[in-house]
């Protein structure tokens, strides 16, 4: 048995003792904390709340309700035939009925306004190894690729552990509900360059950001003419496209590339995963289409690294291909989130606490600036520490996703039942009272 205080006599490479994964973030921290002491309203209703973990379950039951109606998906996977399949070798391009059928839903969550060619799907184990991927194939070890803020604690991970590639943010704030403007981008690239940075690209999230907003029309096209005149790729991170509470208010970047007439269209790169959608996760499915011929033949070549198992691809396919599933599918989801959002919106106002306006994903960017004692990132982790001991709940600090504005915090309230969501609000409720006695 090997002690705790154990260390090697033998030394390791410098991905092992990198500090660049990101584990010591209060965002991994909370995560910590809940794992150690889950909530539960029978065995542990005094434990601690997972609200930092942006996955989807508020539509489980419809897709649990389709495999129980179509028992020959299960025949498919599981009968005698479907063992020796999956069980065999596999090409790493993956299915072609699987990848056909992917193009098809994310047709369908985009409302059918964009066309996708299966031939130019990389399938992946998740929108995690699609990252890491495409910043393998446009940047090289040293160079940088400019991420806006606030953004998803992993991509510390997941942009720069194994690459070597450096993260530039790109400061957006609250006076423009922070979205990304040319002016922020021109300082992040100049400051990339004081710095003697090659930037290679841009990793945009759209609406997949922690605030939950989806970009506008006229952002997007700015950000385009921005790549284009600096020479780097675009990386569109899409994940939470079926997240968006109203069809009309997402607009993918495949649209204007479109309406563009696919000018420039080789520097970009979309990124997709079944994980928010379909609140699917475990089943690590995720999709990288791009334009550009070379990225599709190097990014299949890689792949062999993040496969997607082919039983997980014949069980999803049928379900995919499946129009009506997937339309009544997509109008419930959309329906359900914006019920949750506005109902924690209202429950939060309600008690004092404002939140950003978002119109999409699974989360709400919470403002806590008034119960700072301080307006510094250290003020802001006093309190996210204290809620997270004595409210027990799991939120994320706004400096976890990098943002330059103290007080904001995301709260996740998809992944749970709504008496479980209730508690959690009665807690922050609580709180306020009292902070308002006092």
């Amino acid at each position: 048995m090997v002690a705790k205080d154990y260390k090697p006599c033998v030394p390791l490479s410098a991905i092992a003792t990198s500090t660049t994964h990101g584990e010591d973030s209060p965002y991994f921290a909370g995560w910590r904390a809940y794992d150690d002491d889950p909530y539960d309203a029978i065995t542990n209703p005094s434990g601690v709340i997972q609200m930092g973990l942006a996955e989807n379950q508020v539509s489980f039951d419809l897709l649990e309700k389709y495999l129980e109606e179509h028992q020959e998906v299960s025949n498919l996977v599981n009968g005698i035939g479907g063992f020796r399949e999956n069980a065999l070798f596999q090409d790493y391009h993956g299915l072609n009925s699987f990848r056909k059928a992917m193009a098809s839903f994310m047709e369908e969550i985009r409302g059918g306004k964009v066309k996708f060619d299966s031939n130019r799907i990389v399938l992946t184990a998740g929108a995690t190894a699609a990252n890491e991927l495409l910043t393998f194939i446009i940047a090289n070890p040293g160079d940088a690729l400019l991420v806006p803020t606030p953004y998803y604690p992993g991509f510390d991970r997941d942009l720069r552990w194994r690459t070597g590639v450096n993260i530039i943010p790109v400061n957006c704030n609250s006076s423009n509900k922070f979205q990304i403007t040319k002016q922020a981008l021109e300082d992040a690239y100049t400051k990339a360059e004081k710095a003697n940075l090659q930037v290679k690209g841009l990793l945009m999230t759209n609406p997949s950001n922690p605030l939950g907003m989806a970009m506008t029309r006229s952002v997007l096209e700015e950000i385009l003419n921005f790549i284009s005149s600096k020479n780097m790729h675009l990386i569109s991170d899409e994940i939470y496209s079926g997240s968006v509470f109203s069809s009309e208010e997402f607009i993918s970047i495949a649209e204007i590339l479109e309406e563009r007439d696919y000018a420039d269209a080789q520097r970009v790169h979309i990124v997709y995963s079944l994980s928010k959608d379909l609140g699917l996760p475990g089943f690590r499915v995720g999709a990288i289409y791009s334009y550009n011929d070379a990225v599709v033949t190097t990014a299949r070549r890689m792949s062999s690294f993040t496969l997607v198992s082919s039983q997980t691809q014949k069980m999803l396919s049928p379900m995919l291909s499946d129009v009506n599933f997937t339309k009544n599918y997509i109008k419930t989801n959309r329906e359900r989130l914006k019920r949750r959002y506005d109902y924690v919106v209202k429950r939060l106002r309600e008690c004092g606490i404002e939140c950003l306006h978002g119109n999409a994903g699974l989360f709400c960017w919470m403002n806590l600036k008034p119960l700072l004692e301080e307006a510094t990132t250290e003020g802001e982790l006093k309190l996210w520490e204290m809620i997270l001991k004595d409210l027990k709940l799991d939120i994320s600090p706004g400096s976890s996703c990098h943002c330059a504005e103290p007080g904001w915090f995301r709260v996740c309230f998809a992944n749970m039942s709504i008496e479980t969501l209730d508690v959690a609000l009665s807690r922050l409720t609580s709180f306020m009272e009292k902070r308002k006695k006092t």
